[in-house]
């Protein structure tokens, strides 16, 4: 299943049988996609925080999203 606004490229290229439309199916997508960026500056448009190479820029982002989304998780196994 493909989930994305009402956008008539999406209506085009994507079979209606995969395709929800509609705002209730992005905002999650969105909210995380915000909150990334607000938290990671890294991922934010004209800023001064930068990292010199794709493997620490990846580090950062992979390193975050696992404590930010599996944190609590984690801790419930202990």
């Amino acid at each position: 299943m493909l989930t994305s606004d009402d956008w008539g490229s999406y209506g085009r290229e994507v079979p209606k049988d995969k395709h929800l439309t509609g705002k209730i199916f992005t905002q999650r997508i969105e909210r995380n996609n915000l909150t990334l960026r607000t938290r990671i500056k890294r991922l934010a448009r004209k800023t001064i925080c930068f990292s010199r190479s794709v493997e620490i820029h990846e580090k950062v982002i992979g390193t975050f999203i696992e404590k930010h989304m599996f944190g609590d998780a984690a801790n419930l196994l202990i």
